[in-house]
């Protein structure tokens, strides 16, 4: 039987979350700060620790740093509120195997332990060193210096990628929808990855700069001579991609003509080059992406219903950077590995007037915009943290007024969501109804009051 060590404060959640760990089969003990569990594991061995990140007399990462000087090289997982996550990914720098936001998730909670215990034991961390600094908002996701996308630790996130994982193996055509920046591109390129396709090339088309006389010649190809500037044969992108994926980004930008030129490949699976007597039978796997609304645009007859059906056999929606607000300091801390690569500096990360800034920020260029801006302020600070100054007029002007009235509303907004939830029996989705909000901002809610629930079975 594994032992785990619960650290926690919290008496009730602490209880609590000894008992369900107790029927899933592990040998449980808790204690309530730092020092009682420095005692305890002089004593007694465990298997893995589980502690909250504050605790009254030190944190959880004062107790990785005497694990390292002790050479205890035990899997710790820390417990965390939202607020808090960019002091947990320090701990993670120190050694710890992982990090759980609050309110915990039983399931996630139980997958990370059972990973953990399976996974043999790094050495002990060393002591962090000036030139090996853990920067605010850094993820084990962001340790991987040559990672070109992250996808982020949000629900949106995280429920965008798993219908990735969904369609990618089928040959359902997919519609990406989504605005500019949110990453509509990398999600085509992912799709491809985990296709049966995946071997096959990649052909990205970006409808929106074809000219619409050059159209046919991009998709089908042309024969030398066939049309003014023809000066030599023209492999088009449904023969370059054969037995791959085809992706058309900005797909509503099409002509009409060229709309219907486009529906009859995909119907007949069939191509002619222009200028050629000669079908060419393609197989292709299509992907296409627009940020309109292609259903508005059937009404005002400017793109064709019977291809809307056929490329949309299967609906991606991209959500907006504000709609994922886990993941903002996540993709800041991403693009300023990139942009200090880029541009040969070494910034640590943001400061929490910076970190702050960028949270309450509403992205209407999602991460285009950031990574842009964040690489404007890698060039410009000259300490080794970027600040307010460095970010730029656009988000200090979305700063609003500090409102004393605001700070009052606090606890009655807690008061609130915690009345609902007991109302409504902890069900996250009937209380967001009964509050008049959507899911989603009641986690978020949730998680940066910190409040706990007791939902473990």
């Amino acid at each position: 039987m594994k032992s785990i060590l619960i650290v926690e404060d919290d008496l009730t959640f602490g209880m609590m979350l000894k008992t369900w760990l107790s029927k899933k089969g592990f040998d449980v003990s808790s204690e309530s700060n730092i020092a009682r569990a420095q005692k305890h594991l002089e004593e007694q061995r465990a298997d893995l620790i589980l502690s909250d990140l504050r605790l009254p007399d030190h944190d959880g990462i004062h107790l990785l740093k005497w694990m390292n000087q002790k050479g205890l090289s035990i899997p710790l997982i820390i417990m965390t509120g939202y607020a808090d996550i960019q002091s947990a990914v320090q701990a993670i720098k120190l050694g710890a195997r992982d990090y759980v936001a609050k309110p915990v998730n039983p399931e996630e909670l139980l997958k990370k332990i059972t990973e953990a215990l399976q996974t043999p034991s790094a050495p002990p961390a060393p002591a962090p060193t000036p030139g090996n600094n853990i920067r605010k908002g850094d993820t084990a996701a962001t340790a991987n210096k040559d990672q070109a996308y992250l996808e982020g630790e949000s629900d949106a996130a995280r429920q965008l990628y798993n219908y990735v994982d969904l369609v990618a193996p089928t040959n359902m055509s997919v519609l990406i929808n989504g605005a500019s920046g949110t990453g509509k591109e990398y999600v085509a390129h992912r799709i491809h990855q985990l296709s049966k396709r995946s071997n096959k090339p990649f052909i990205a088309i970006d409808c929106g700069s074809i000219p619409k006389e050059l159209a046919a010649s991009e998709f089908f190809g042309h024969v030398k001579g066939s049309f003014t500037g023809a000066l030599t044969d023209k492999t088009g992108a449904f023969v370059a991609a054969a037995g791959g994926t085809l992706f058309l980004d900005e797909i509503g930008n099409l002509s009409y003509e060229v709309q219907i030129q486009l529906l009859r490949a995909l119907q007949e699976r069939k191509i002619r080059p222009v200028g050629s007597n000669q079908e060419i039978t393609v197989d292709v796997r299509l992907v296409s992406a627009t940020n309109e609304n292609l259903e508005q645009a059937i009404e005002r007859g400017v793109f064709r219903e019977d291809l809307y059906h056929r490329i949309n056999e299967f609906t991606l929606r991209m959500p907006d950077l504000k709609e994922r607000q886990e993941d903002i300091l996540l993709f800041a801390n991403f693009f300023l590995d990139q942009a200090n690569r880029e541009l040969d500096k070494q910034l640590i990360g943001f400061d929490d007037k910076a970190s702050r800034m960028m949270l309450d920020y509403h992205w209407p260029g999602n991460l285009r915009q950031m990574k842009n801006i964040v690489k404007r302020a890698t060039l410009l600070a000259q300490g080794r943290f970027i600040t307010t100054a460095e970010l730029g007029e656009e988000l200090n002007e979305s700063i609003p007024a500090p409102s004393s009235i605001a700070l009052r509303n606090e606890e009655t907004e807690k008061e609130r969501i915690l009345e609902a939830l007991r109302l409504t029996g902890h069900n996250k989705s009937k209380a967001a109804q009964l509050l008049n909000i959507d899911r989603k901002t009641i986690n978020i809610k949730i998680s940066i009051s910190r409040i706990e629930l007791d939902g473990w079975g």
